[in-house]
């Protein structure tokens, strides 16, 4: 095993996750995790990453990925926005984490953490093309080509969750745009559907409500679908607490999607993310390209 070490940091919207990998072999060394104090504002969540970094890094450890939910400037290292962090706007990221922390640090959208990680050691293994796609507290998604992350021009590619499914249809609005996958799909989203119908109990987090399962599948078919016509991948992996509770309907799900592909156009697999701590092993092989 080799003496170096390499950190991977995945900030979630509801939690901030750290593990220490083996800089050779990527295995895990320590992992912890604690709540993401977005509330707060971006400056106290900062600190929060910060205290996590110096209390997991140790002399051996010579870099760190981290992935953050929001929109980031790869050239500049910038974070120029975190919809659901107060105070994020194009903030210097990169530099700072390298200042306090005194490492060489890479910084990644989250989702396209997420999607790596599973592109690389779990489902998506031997696929050319696969989307990630994580259903939590907002919805991300991150395009892996020939196991490296598709950023697009602007480095914005893989916004799944701000796709329009229903433009101008705004009850659940949970972000900045109407209508958009995030306000159908999203685990915050499910929550606000179910009190909307006066069932609040039949909402259990990370779970599916019955009585919504035919709209979600439908939902999430004519997300699959679009992709598919769009860069024709041939798996898609969900992850998230939302995204895992929708195992036993993959099958219901692809059925589904099947109806809405052109003729003859084959259905991408539809499966779970297999990958423990996916996020921050995503952050860790960010960090080791």
């Amino acid at each position: 095993m080799s003496s170096n070490s390499i950190l991977g940091v995945d900030v979630g919207g509801t939690k901030i996750a750290i593990g220490r990998f083996d800089a050779a072999t990527l295995a895990e060394e320590e992992f912890t995790m604690t709540h993401t104090p977005a509330s707060e504002g971006f400056s106290r969540v900062l600190d929060e990453v910060i205290g996590l970094i110096e209390k997991m890094k140790t002399p051996q450890t010579t870099a760190m990925g981290l992935g953050f939910p929001g929109l980031i400037d790869q050239e500049k290292g910038m974070l120029l926005r975190a919809p659901n962090i107060p105070g994020s706007e194009k903030f210097p990221l990169r530099s700072e984490l390298e200042r306090r922390c005194s490492l060489p640090v890479q910084i990644e959208n989250d989702a396209n953490c997420f999607a790596l990680a599973e592109a690389r050691m779990g489902p998506g293994r031997g696929h050319s093309v696969c989307i990630g796609i994580t259903l939590g507290t907002g919805v991300g998604g991150g395009i892996v080509i020939d196991g490296k992350i598709l950023h697009g021009a602007h480095g914005y590619a893989g916004e799944i969750g701000h796709m329009l499914l229903m433009p101008g249809k705004p009850p659940y609005r949970i972000a900045d745009a109407r209508g958009d996958i995030e306000q159908f799909l999203s685990g915050t989203a499910m929550g606000k559907r179910c009190e909307e119908a006066k069932r609040p109990e039949d909402y259990l987090k990370g779970e599916v409500c019955s009585f919504l399962r035919p709209e979600v599948f439908r939902e999430i078919a004519w997300m699959c679908t679009t992709l598919s016509h769009l860069l024709d991948p041939s798996i898609i992996i969900f992850g998230g607490s939302t995204g895992k509770a929708l195992r036993p309907h993959l099958a219901a799900i692809t059925k589904e999607l099947e109806t809405w592909l052109l003729p003859g156009t084959p259905a991408p697999i539809l499966a779970i993310s297999t990958v423990k701590n996916a996020g921050t092993v995503g952050a860790a092989l960010r960090c080791m390209n």
